[in-house]
């Protein structure tokens, strides 16, 4: 099993049917687990995927609208619980603390466990700069959020591992570096070796980190574009297809089309569409006009499994 991939808890949008549960997303980075948007019924999702409340150690809720955030209610109980060992960080537009709170405490329990609210507050031009900065098992990840253009405040968040290197045994092996100078090396940038400055670019090549965007609930936006930029997965909202696409307009949504140009113009390596409406009873219609535009393009299913691809050389150097 990769130790970076996504699972699809829900891909219902605002009414679940027999087969889609309300939208939920896990994204297995490594030693953290982020959950975005627990819709209605998320707590049941995790069970039937496998996933335990403690693997959760961050919460992300794009905006409050129920079938993105229902699930909190029961899922801030589960934690409790469960007896989380580790605080659990819940992300959050800033507008909606009125509701986070009333999810929070829906109703009477013990708290036996450590939820950190984390409200974020942005505006469409704010400048650049992560939400949050942590330590997965392997390498340090950033989250970024920006706003997005739907009904009410809704943000989008990509998932960022720093980029880094990959050594070249070859270069190594001819410079006579093995052992603990290879940790050095990497620790310090460069080494002395029989009076020789040798620097880690002369034994490596630059590695792009590993990179998710969710984009949910908004119409086409640069800001869409620019969380995406270069990820190697973009999960986005695909709530209609084209012959909807006036009413997808009307209520801040997008079509598969709309989401696969995004893609396009991101130069993302893959596409999964989700957030369904329950209108159509099947699929193939997304996929067929999403992939005129892009063609590594999936639809999600419940409980269905996404790899983040391989890391991969900068291609700019």
């Amino acid at each position: 099993m990769s130790a970076r991939e996504i699972t699809f808890l829900g891909t219902a949008s605002q009414v679940p049917t027999r087969h889609r549960n309300h939208n939920g997303i896990f994204v297995r980075f490594d030693t953290l687990g982020i959950l975005i948007d627990p819709g209605e019924g998320t707590q049941r999702q995790l069970l039937l995927a496998g996933i335990a409340a403690t693997q959760i150690t961050h919460i992300l809720i794009t905006h409050f609208h129920g079938d993105h955030c229902l699930g909190l209610a029961a899922l801030s109980q589960r934690i409790s619980l469960d007896r989380v060992p580790h605080p659990v960080e819940v992300i959050y537009p800033a507008s909606g603390q009125v509701f986070f709170e009333r999810l929070r405490y829906a109703s009477i329990y013990k708290e036996q466990a450590e939820l950190v609210p984390k409200p974020i507050q942005l505006a469409p031009d704010a400048p650049d700069g992560p939400i949050l900065v942590t330590e997965s098992k392997a390498a340090k990840v950033k989250i970024w959020a920006r706003p997005l253009h739907h009904r009410v405040e809704c943000f989008g968040y990509r998932i960022e591992e720093a980029d880094g290197h990959r050594m070249l045994p070859e270069r190594l092996t001819q410079l006579g570096i093995k052992g603990a100078d290879i940790k050095r090396l990497q620790t310090d940038g460069q080494l002395q070796q029989h009076g020789q400055t040798i620097r880690l670019s002369d034994v490596s090549a630059p590695r792009l980190g590993q990179k998710v965007t969710v984009v949910m609930d908004s119409r086409p936006c640069p800001n869409a574009v620019r969380l995406a930029e270069g990820a190697d997965v973009l999960v986005s909202e695909a709530t209609f297809t084209r012959e909807h696409e006036h009413e997808a307009h009307e209520y801040a949504h997008m079509t598969a089309e709309q989401a696969a140009r995004i893609a396009q113009q991101a130069g993302v390596r893959k596409l999964v569409l989700t957030h369904f409406s329950q209108r159509y009873q099947s699929t193939a219609g997304h996929i067929a006009e999403a992939a005129a535009v892009f063609p590594d393009v999936v639809a999600a299913e419940d409980f269905s499994r996404v790899a983040v691809p391989p890391r991969r050389d900068d291609p700019s150097t």
